[in-house]
Order: structure tokens, then C-alpha cells, then sequence
């Protein structure tokens, strides 16, 4: 008798990003995943002091499917926006701007000189293809070239010492867009390791970014209190919900919005016709004939023909 034999899946099942910046991320005993991630991605070591901030911030819709965020400050005095965002918008470029700003001043002391504002650091986690573009990491920043010489501005030594940065860019926003979906699993290199979790829920044994070996121990499902288990299915089964909900309404507004272009497109090409029969001598009865249009219809077309 052949021995019965199981497959043993070595696959750890683990609680997305989104649910562990809601639930685990904000605890100092959970930092190192977090201080993992952030410093492959911006390729520094990154420790982090304090959460900024532990609601949802800046005018940020309410609904969890689309956005949650995380707002820290690390060991430069800089503050790191984390969001995660699940459907489209169209404005979403606009939105981390206006983010972004308001962070940069929000902390800022009264009556302190502008060499006190905070240098914000945006990291967008992206599950929708936002813009055009083939890549699935992006990174934004501000620089300053010349009209004529296309020489970079640089900051000069007192500059350098004051600000203590070495550059005009580092003095500016950063803006980093993941898009989740573009990657193609494989993972180059660590940061990939972490694009290939954010994306699978699974870390592989071969992984070997900073921050993974953590997360795996911490993040696994199978860990959480069972009220815990319960509240992250509620959330997993509203996620799936609010897609379903997104995608029926973009289906049932791209399908009228077919049925109409295409009665529309069909419309014009009637009246080309029958301006085209005209300008060859047809009569408007023949024109109504070939084209079903009333002869009233017609001769109102062909005087707005005229007028133009």
C-alpha cells in the first residue's frame, strides 16, 4: 500500500500592511517592521522616535477602503506620511500635495524662522495604476535648474551648516508612489522582498530585508487574539466588498456611457449623411428615405449647415 503522502504549504499566512499600521504598527514594540520597510525603500538606516499622529489625517475620507495612514517622526526630525490607498482617484496626485503641505507647517512653532519647517517624507502604497508609467516605484522630489547653464542650484556652506542638509532637494518634500499591482513577483533585491509582501501577504524563506524576519513572527494571522482574528475577516470581507461596489459602479457607468457614445456616434453619422446627399442634389424627401431622419429634422440640420 503506497504511504499517504501531505504536502506541508510552508507558506505563512500574514495580516496585510493596511491592518497592521491600523492595529500593530503604532506600538513602539512593533517599530522595527515599520523602521525595516523605510529603510530599504529610502535605502538609510530609519529609526523612529514617536507617531505624529494616530487618526486619519488631513480631510482624508473616513472609509477604510480608501485611505489609512500612519504619520511618524524618525531620528532626523522628519516626518513620514504612510498611505495606503485601494480604488482610483483621479486627484490623488493633488491630494498628496495638499497632504504633504499641510504637514510641513503643522508643526511649526509661531513665531519660528521658515529654517524650522519640517522636511515631509510621502510614502504612497498604491493598488490602483495611478498615472502612466511602466515602473511600479516612483520617487518625486524638488530641484532647482538653471534656464541657461541647466546647472543645479546648490545650497552654499552656511546654508549647509543651518539647515544641516547638503542639498536643496533634501530640503524639499519627498514623494515615493509603489504601485502594488505593476510588480511582477520577482523580487531583485530587498526592497522587492518587501513590494512582493505588500502585495502577497506572504514572506518567502529567502527573504532577507530588514524588517521581514520581524514581521513574519508578528504578523501572522494564527498570533492575533480571536477577537482580533474576527475583527481583521470583518475587515478583509469589507475590502472585498467596497471593491465589488467600485467595480459594479464603474462597470454600470461605462456601459451607459457606451450605449451613449455609440447612439451619438451613430446620430452624427446620419446627419453627415444627410448633408452629403444634400450637397449632391438630393431632395429632402430622398434624404428622409436614406437616412429615417424626419424631413423637419432635415431642414432644421441643414440650416444650422448654412449659419456655420
Amino acid at each position: 500500500m503506497t504511504p499517504l503522502t501531505v504536502t506541508v504549504n510552508k507558506k505563512r499566512k500574514l495580516i496585510t500592511f493596511d491592518w497592521a499600521i491600523k492595529r500593530l504598527l503604532r506600538s513602539k514594540a512593533n517599530f522595527g517592521i515599520l523602521e525595516g520597510f523605510l529603510s530599504e525603500l529610502l535605502k538609510e538606516d530609519i529609526t523612529i522616535l514617536d507617531i505624529l499622529d494616530s487618526k486619519r489625517y488631513l480631510g482624508c475620507r473616513t472609509h477604510t477602503f480608501n485611505c489609512i495612514d500612519l504619520k511618524v517622526r524618525n531620528s532626523k526630525n522628519e516626518s513620514i506620511i504612510i498611505e495606503i490607498q485601494y480604488d482610483r482617484e483621479y486627484d490623488y496626485l493633488q491630494r498628496i500635495f495638499y497632504g504633504v503641505s499641510k504637514t510641513a507647517i503643522e508643526h511649526m512653532e509661531d513665531s519660528k524662522p521658515y529654517a524650522g519647517i519640517t522636511k515631509v517624507i510621502s510614502i504612497n502604497i498604491l493598488y490602483f495604476d495611478l498615472g502612466s508609467g511602466s515602473d511600479y516605484i516612483y520617487k518625486g522630489t524638488t530641484r532647482f535648474i538653471g534656464l541657461h547653464n541647466h546647472d543645479l542650484l546648490e545650497l552654499n556652506e552656511k546654508q549647509k551648516q543651518l539647515f544641516k542638509k547638503d542639498s536643496v532637494e533634501s530640503l524639499y518634500p519627498e514623494y515615493y508612489l509603489i504601485k502594488i499591482n505593476r510588480f511582477n513577483d520577482i523580487a531583485k533585491d530587498t526592497l522587492d522582498e518587501w513590494i512582493y509582501f505588500l502585495k502577497n501577504e506572504e514572506i518567502k524563506e529567502s527573504f532577507t530585508a530588514k524588517g521581514l524576519k520581524e514581521a513574519e513572527e508578528k504578523l501572522s494571522i494564527m498570533k492575533l487574539p480571536e477577537d482580533e482574528q474576527k475583527a481583521y475577516e470583518h475587515y478583509k470581507d469589507d475590502l472585498h466588498y467596497q471593491a465589488s461596489m467600485f467595480e459594479s459602479s464603474f462597470g454600470d457607468g461605462y456601459s451607459e456611457g457606451k450605449a451613449e457614445g455609440i447612439v451619438e456616434g451613430i446620430n452624427q453619422t446620419t446627419k453627415n449623411i444627410a448633408l452629403n446627399l444634400a450637397k449632391e442634389g438630393a431632395t429632402i424627401e430622398i434624404i428622409a428615405k436614406v437616412t429615417g431622419l424626419s424631413e423637419a429634422d432635415i431642414k432644421q440640420l441643414l440650416q444650422k449647415s448654412n449659419e456655420q
